[in-house]
């Protein structure tokens, strides 16, 4: 799936004004990179050593970029934030670079030897150490998420937030309704009793270049800025619902992957074709929402499709959940 620009084009000359400003000769001219939804990358060195500089408006997602980058392990490759702070109302971050191909490009073949090595890189997150951290759903830089519980984060989808304005709205004037919304929030209510209290790191986020790899494995684990606190078999779902998006990846190759690990790694998770039911549809209600406040109607029917599927289906019934779980 393509990612969407910057939904505010920056200035030309920021990023090499910035870079003077910040390093005189001590940095090389920015480079264009990937341009994602919340920020524009660029490459440049800094004393001879490569970095990258990302300018934004959501100073947050950087600030989270750096907490987890010093929380992580060695099984989680997260970029340092070397720099970070507010230039002519956009929020910039320095951070090391780390080199590899997006998931997103990554052939069948390429992507199906990655699964094992991205699957413990997830592992790694919901290790990581949450002390002094509270609430369940997207948390801020301070470590507090707003939610009491993970259910309570899970239905709180239904709401719109500031960076997601108006979509109620556009869904309304498009003759499609909110219909589908008020099924898709009907299903995970009644899978409640089914989902774990677990409290662990979620990325959240997998794809849209977010996860880049080499010939070994997984070499980098970035933005951070749709991270939650709740169930880390979040991102698995979160890889379930977008496979189908990439042609030539093979769902058979992720879901054996999956249902490898799992029984590598321990039992298989308690209610998992009910937890894993209840996020998808979380997922595709997060997608609709998104794509109906950017105008993006093929995308936003295909969403709907996905909830009306899943909605419709018995608890942890749908096709898109892996065979035999």
């Amino acid at each position: 799936m393509p990612t969407p620009p910057l939904p505010t084009p920056l200035p030309p000359s920021l990023a090499p004004r910035l870079v003077r400003t910040l390093y005189g000769d001590r940095a090389t001219e920015p480079r264009p990179l990937a341009s994602g939804a919340w920020s524009q990358a660029y490459a440049l060195t800094l004393d001879g050593a490569e970095v990258v500089l990302r300018v934004g408006a959501h100073g947050e997602d950087f600030a989270k970029d750096e907490v987890v980058a010093r929380l992580a392990g060695p099984g989680l490759p997260v970029p340092p934030v070397l720099a970070r702070g507010e230039t002519e109302g956009w929020a910039y971050a320095v951070s090391g670079r780390v080199r590899g191909t997006a998931l997103d490009d990554l052939s069948g073949e390429a992507v199906a030897r990655t699964l094992s090595s991205l699957l413990r890189a997830l592992d790694a997150a919901a290790r990581v150490d949450l002390a002094g951290t509270s609430g369940y759903g997207i948390w801020t830089p301070d470590g507090r998420a707003p939610h009491a519980s993970w259910p309570e984060a899970l239905l709180a989808i239904g709401t719109e937030t500031p960076r997601v304005p108006g979509w109620r709205a556009a869904l309304v004037d498009s003759g499609i309704g909110l219909g589908p919304v008020e099924a898709g929030l009907s299903a995970p209510a009644a899978l409640t009793p089914c989902l774990p209290d677990a409290r662990r790191l979620i990325h959240g986020d997998l794809l849209s270049r977010n996860v880049l790899a080499g010939e070994a494995g997984i070499t980098g684990v970035l933005d951070w800025g749709n991270a939650l606190y709740g169930d880390p078999l979040y991102d698995a779902a979160w890889l379930l619902h977008w496979w189908p998006w990439y042609p030539g990846w093979r769902p058979g190759d992720l879901h054996a992957a999956l249902l490898t690990h799992w029984r590598a790694t321990g039992p298989t998770p308690a209610h998992l074709r009910e937890r894993l039911h209840a996020y998808l549809l979380h997922i595709a209600l997060d997608a609709l929402a998104y794509c109906a406040s950017r105008d993006r109607w093929d995308e936003v029917r295909a969403h709907v499709g996905t909830v009306l599927t899943l909605a419709s289906a018995g608890g942890g019934e749908s096709v898109l959940i892996p065979a035999g779980a």
